[in-house]
């Protein structure tokens, strides 16, 4: 079973409650299957984001089924344990979400330039995409599934960023990786994600499963074995969150062509004041 929480005012696409095993999964999934366009539907453009999001969400399923499938029933037990542990704690009650001022910051970007949130809403609404690091594979997916929305977003008058807790030469490889022309910025310690009430502490158990396998500590620089949601937030230029994706659920992550629907939307709200 496969537990998923979500908080979104304007539709995340996440829908909130626990899952009742791969049967009722399977069947959600075709409730919410959209109908083929019809002929006279102007299809949409390869590269764009309302395109890349169909991409993004079945990579990611694809990502997960082939995972669990090679998952020993051991660790798959730890995981999911971890999983429900996190979507009881009441995080994704306590976090920033819609209505709410959003902190601000500055934090380096890979090349240890200083990114400020409050400059870069005075050119015009930001999304904030939290990631958990270059050694997960889902977040690497959704950071290379952004690379349209990024262009779209900044044609729109907009910033996409991307933030986690590595340390700033690990964000540059991940970049680099990733071919990303949106910034990527290190939040060590996870001081800023602190401010928004997204970040968590991973169960020992997990936690020696992350490590041994992906040295997250080495990468974070710290010992805190602590990570942030995979949350996204639209900030509009009063400084207030307009549109937030939170799920206790790592597998699941915002579609892009939300994400840029609400930034054309904030942009030309401005546009026209």
């Amino acid at each position: 079973m496969s537990l998923m929480i979500g908080a979104s005012v304007l539709a995340s696409g996440c829908d909130s409650g626990a899952k009742q095993g791969e049967a009722a999964a399977e069947v959600k999934k075709e409730e919410v299957v959209k109908p083929a366009p019809k002929e006279d539907v102007k299809a949409e453009p390869a590269g764009s984001a309302q395109a890349q999001d169909k991409v993004l969400g079945a990579a990611l399923a694809e990502r997960a089924a082939a995972s669990g499938a090679k998952r020993s029933a051991e660790a798959a037990a730890v995981m999911q344990a971890a999983e429900d542990q996190l979507a009881a704690s009441g995080i994704l009650e306590r976090a920033i979400n819609v209505g709410d001022v959003a902190p601000t910051f500055t934090l380096p970007n890979a090349a240890g330039e200083q990114v400020s949130l409050a400059k870069l809403l005075e050119k015009g609404p930001v999304a904030v995409l939290w990631y958990r690091g270059g050694w997960c594979p889902y977040c690497n997916l959704t950071l290379a599934g952004y690379a349209a929305a990024g262009k779209e977003i900044m044609e729109a008058g907009g910033t996409l960023v991307a933030i986690s807790p590595e340390l700033p030469d690990n964000s540059l490889d991940t970049q680099q990786k990733n071919e990303l022309e949106y910034q990527v910025l290190s939040d060590v310690g996870n001081a800023v994600a602190k401010q928004y009430d997204i970040v968590f502490e991973l169960p020992p158990d997990l936690a020696k499963m992350y490590n041994e396998k992906f040295e997250i500590n080495a990468r974070n620089g710290d010992t805190s074995n602590s990570l942030p949601l995979a949350a996204t937030y639209v900030i509009g230029q009063d400084g207030k969150v307009t549109w937030a994706f939170l799920d206790a659920d790592y597998k699941k992550r915002a579609e892009p062509s939300e994400v840029v629907a609400e930034i054309r939307a904030l942009a030309g709200t401005a546009a026209s004041q």
